[in-house]
């Protein structure tokens, strides 16, 4: 049995140890708000913190996560009231919205390291992040307000 935390509550699993953490998430514990877009770690969409660093959840194994800390966008925020959840609306930051889950975890990853990020940083932090509708410049624009970067 694997034992973990997600969201600040205690969970157990017992399948197969090999199965995404992604699919535990949606598809257990009803945590939807992670997506699943490449599978192979490539665009972002899945992204989550595990011990608060940004992670795919479509490639890490569920072994990977024993004792570990999970925090989802719905995590991240109950009331959904996150400085970077506010810019992004602020800003008018989602088109379609499917990655921006993704975005903003990776974002909220950036700033715990790096609290007032140049737009290089941003940049680099984000370039694993795809988002099809390309609001890449709202995107930057919404980290540098939530950091109190003059945007």
């Amino acid at each position: 049995m694997i034992q973990l935390t997600v969201n600040g509550q205690p969970r157990q699993f017992e399948g197969d140890p090999a199965m995404p953490l992604l699919w535990f998430l949606r598809d257990e514990l009803q945590l939807t708000g992670t997506k699943y877009g490449c599978g192979v770690a490539l665009c972002g969409a899945c992204t989550v913190h595990i011990d608060g660093e940004a992670t795919r959840s479509c490639a890490t194994p569920m072994s990977f996560v024993a004792g570990k800390r999970v925090t989802t966008i719905e995590g991240l925020s109950a009331a959904g009231d996150h400085p970077l959840q506010k810019a992004w609306e602020a800003v008018n930051v989602p088109q379609c919205g499917y990655c921006q889950s993704g975005q903003i975890m990776q974002a909220a990853a950036l700033l715990r390291q790096h609290p007032k990020p140049t737009d290089q940083a941003i940049d680099e932090a984000m370039q694993g992040n795809i988002c099809r509708c390309g609001t890449y410049q709202r995107i930057r624009q919404a980290i540098k307000q939530a950091a109190g970067v003059q945007a």
